[in-house]
């Protein structure tokens, strides 16, 4: 569920929702919950298509929702992914992100107000190096989203340029499914479609010479479009370069042939893919509760990552 898409379906998952003056809760998604305005105040200040966007500390692996929380995790990405918008310069859907702007005392620091979009129905991913699902399907047919690659790389390679390999959103609890370029023109059109594989690419490129000056590999990203009705202006929305989209590696241990530290749920998935954790991921078990080590180390990931980034301490 995308956190700007202007028709907000019904369902979504069983959370506890919190009581917002002036706002009303419409949808939770695996890790956001969303609001619509509820008060003639609001819609007078910024229309009627917006919405209060709302980061959980809920944290997902393997398209499970888990029972634990990281402490502080929705401040962590909503912040970072307000420092992106800044640094990016692309038109995108926040509106408003402290107090002062309309966002209620009870969510300060982990919610903005923005745009609902019509969002298009398509994951746009940039890699610049080969790893994770890439990998899997280059060792088969030497390709990525049926882009050939050259022949020799490893896990970790470099790519000459960065790729756009995008996905088809699926619904919570399903997978995404990796598509290619053709089906995105097929589902969008074709300038529609050049124009997300450029918007992408020069995030891309962009993001990855800041976390590269600061130490860090951004290896892929994920990023959303949708159209601002008001100006038919294509528009970023959701998430931005956070750990939960991107990858990021550390630039000092980054060596090609290898599995790569990330900054992102890593301990998460590797304790409950542990003998420790007893589970199995194939099966329709829900996950089980996260040790508080795993839960600390994880914090300390995210905090590391947006520290590293910004060049900000997080409070």
């Amino acid at each position: 569920m995308n956190a700007t898409e202007s028709s907000l379906p019904a369902g979504g998952l069983d959370t506890e929702t919190l009581d917002l003056p002036g706002w009303t809760h419409v949808y939770s998604g695996k890790v956001r919950d969303l609001y619509i305005p509820a008060d003639s105040s609001i819609t007078e200040r910024f229309g009627h298509e917006c919405v209060l966007v709302v980061a959980s500390d809920r944290i997902s692996a393997f398209d499970h929702v888990l029972a634990s929380e990281i402490p502080d995790k929705g401040r962590i990405l909503t912040q970072l992914s307000l420092w992106w918008f800044e640094q990016l310069g692309v038109e995108h859907h926040v509106l408003a992100s402290t107090v002062d702007g309309g966002v209620p005392a009870a969510v300060e620091g982990r919610a903005m107000i923005c745009k609902k979009l019509e969002m298009f129905p398509v994951e746009c991913i940039a890699r610049g190096y080969l790893t994770g699902s890439g990998l899997a399907e280059y060792k088969e047919s030497g390709t990525v989203c049926s882009i050939p690659l050259p022949p020799g790389l490893v896990d970790g390679s470099r790519l000459a340029d960065a790729i756009f390999t995008p996905s088809a959103k699926a619904e919570v609890g399903e997978h995404d499914e990796n598509i290619t370029y053709e089906d995105v023109v097929e589902l969008v059109g074709e300038d529609i479609a050049g124009r997300l594989r450029e918007l992408t690419l020069e995030i891309y490129t962009k993001a990855e010479e800041i976390a590269r000056d600061r130490g860090i590999i951004l290896a892929d990203t994920k990023v959303e479009f949708g159209i601002d009705t008001a100006t038919g202006v294509i528009t970023l929305g959701d998430e931005v370069l956070t750990p939960d989209s991107s990858r990021f590696w550390d630039a000092a241990t980054y060596k090609p042939g290898q599995a790569q530290p990330s900054y992102d749920k890593q301990y998460v998935r590797d304790w409950l893919t542990s003998a420790e954790s007893g589970w199995d991921k194939a099966s329709d078990t829900p996950p089980p509760a996260l040790p508080a080590d795993v839960v600390a180390r994880t914090r300390s990931r995210y905090v590391e990552a947006f520290e590293l980034l910004t060049g900000r301490t997080f409070a």
